[in-house]
């Protein structure tokens, strides 16, 4: 008896010669990715230059002080308390941005009618234009006499909630309220990414779970929202970017305070950018140098928490969870 032969599947090796427009193309993508990387160092290194006189007069007690004196004989320069500020306002505003961020995104790729869905995304993306002065002309006159009485009864009800606790009954020019009206500022931009992440969601896997009997909220919750991850990752630190840069809103509403403190509703916040926007007209070089400093030191807290998200969102690609 004559054995069978053994045959083995080999694959193909494909050999493709990139023509002269493939070439023209990479060499354009590669340029431009470095010339971003370049002039992202170019940023930090001026910033860094224009600092010097500040970190070389405070070193390390510009990051571990709260004073901000810059009139005194011996002037003073520390941003711990802007720091977290600047961070507890952007807390704030993702805390309410993100919940409404995705349920507007599902409502408008899973949910609206289909002659709607159009008008109201250009209505989504339409918010993300007006600019940051009327929002923050908007919390202050109309947002804040509304937010006081509010911030009055839940620091009443929930006072055993350390970030709701009051000193004294003050409310107006909070973190809070800061902080709600750079959630609005910050929904379009997270509501636009996650909506279009969402929109790629593979038709097949929703109709197979509907075919299988899911009622539409369970195939939202078993198939789009695990598809969308990295999208709802990746336009979360979109948004928080620019909860921590917000300028102009803030340095409205805000009562500016050097000190750290649990609470939230109390009257009295800071960040980074408004200081950097109320101070820089009328400082001397030596605080000049502070404020760039500051700006540095918000250019580092940035692009750490991008470099962060990067790493998350490519661990969290979309469709991850989401047998294909």
């Amino acid at each position: 008896m004559v054995p069978s032969q053994v045959t083995t599947d080999v694959p193909r090796t494909l050999l493709r010669t990139p023509t002269r427009s493939d070439r023209i193309y990479r060499g354009l993508a590669i340029g431009t990715g470095l010339l971003t990387l370049v002039i992202l160092a170019l940023i930090g290194l001026n910033l860094l230059l224009q600092s010097r006189t500040a970190i070389q007069s405070q070193g390390l007690r510009f990051l571990t002080s709260n004073a901000w004196s810059p009139q005194q004989a011996e002037p003073s320069f520390g941003i711990k308390a802007v720091l977290y500020w600047t961070i507890i306002i952007a807390f704030i505003a993702l805390a309410i941005a993100i919940p409404v961020s995705i349920a507007c995104a599902l409502y408008l790729t899973e949910l609206a009618p289909r002659q709607l869905q159009k008008p109201l995304r250009s209505l989504v993306d339409l918010l993300a234009a007006i600019p940051s002065l009327i929002y923050g002309m908007w919390g202050l006159l109309y947002l804040q006499p509304h937010m006081i009485p509010f911030a009055t009864w839940i620091s009443t009800k929930l006072d055993f909630v350390p970030f709701l606790r009051v000193s004294r009954p003050s409310f107006s020019s909070s973190a809070l309220i800061a902080g709600v009206v750079v959630s609005l500022m910050v929904i379009p931009i997270c509501t636009s990414v996650i909506r279009e992440v969402f929109s790629q969601t593979p038709q097949g896997e929703k109709e197979a779970a509907l075919a299988m009997g899911a009622t539409r909220w369970e195939m939202i919750r078993t198939v789009v929202l695990p598809f969308g991850r990295g999208g709802i990752i990746g336009g979360s630190m979109l948004g928080l970017g620019r909860a921590l840069g917000e300028t102009i809103a803030v340095a409205l509403i805000i009562s500016p305070i050097f000190v750290i403190r649990p609470s939230v509703v109390e009257t009295g916040a800071n960040s980074v950018a408004s200081l950097i926007a109320l101070r820089f007209g009328e400082a001397d070089a030596l605080q000049r140098s502070g404020l760039v400093a500051a700006g540095l030191a918000l250019f580092g807290l940035t692009l750490v928490v991008n470099t962060i998200a990067a790493f998350v969102v490519a661990r969290s690609r979309s469709g991850a969870g989401v047998d294909i």
